[in-house]
């Protein structure tokens, strides 16, 4: 590590201490040439994760394309800002947990059972476009699934 002072590479820890609230390393380091303290902080380097698409095309994996869609999907619905965000963060905190590059379909599957816990209309959108439908036998067929698999609401 230089000194920021002399530019020396010589230096020894003084201190070390738990940062950002166990997120990094707070290291007091002072230099063997000037005796100048300064800090440095230590944080793991998070390993990039990729998406690999439908046309086989590898990228850096971007959580505002999901947002965006997700944005999209709950347009007019009763579905807060928080919650897309929360949403789009835990599908890409899930697919991180698989460790490795994720394909699109396992992150629009992913979506769309997020959405289905959040919003119905919203899955049906999100549903739409992600499935291509073509007419709307296409949508009965999907909001007979949802119906399937949704427990009944109580009115009262």
């Amino acid at each position: 590590m230089r000194c920021p002072f002399c530019a020396a590479d010589d230096d020894r820890v003084v201190d070390s201490r738990l940062a950002e609230d166990g997120v990094a390393i707070r290291r007091r380091r002072e230099c063997a040439a000037c005796q100048h303290r300064f800090t440095t902080f230590e944080r793991i380097e998070e390993v990039g994760l990729y998406l690999i698409k439908r046309s086989g095309e590898r990228e850096p994996f971007d959580r505002l394309k999901i947002l965006g869609g997700v944005r999209a999907a709950c347009k007019n619905r009763p579905v807060d800002e928080e919650v897309q965000m929360a949403l789009a963060l835990g599908v890409e905190e899930s697919m991180r947990l698989l460790n490795r590059d994720v394909t699109s379909e396992e992150v629009g599957l992913a979506t769309l059972e997020a959405l289905r816990l959040v919003d119905d209309v919203a899955y049906v959108r999100f549903a739409s476009v992600y499935k291509g439908f073509e007419d709307t036998e296409d949508f009965a067929r999907e909001i007979g699934m949802l119906v399937k698999t949704t427990a009944p609401k109580l009115r009262g």
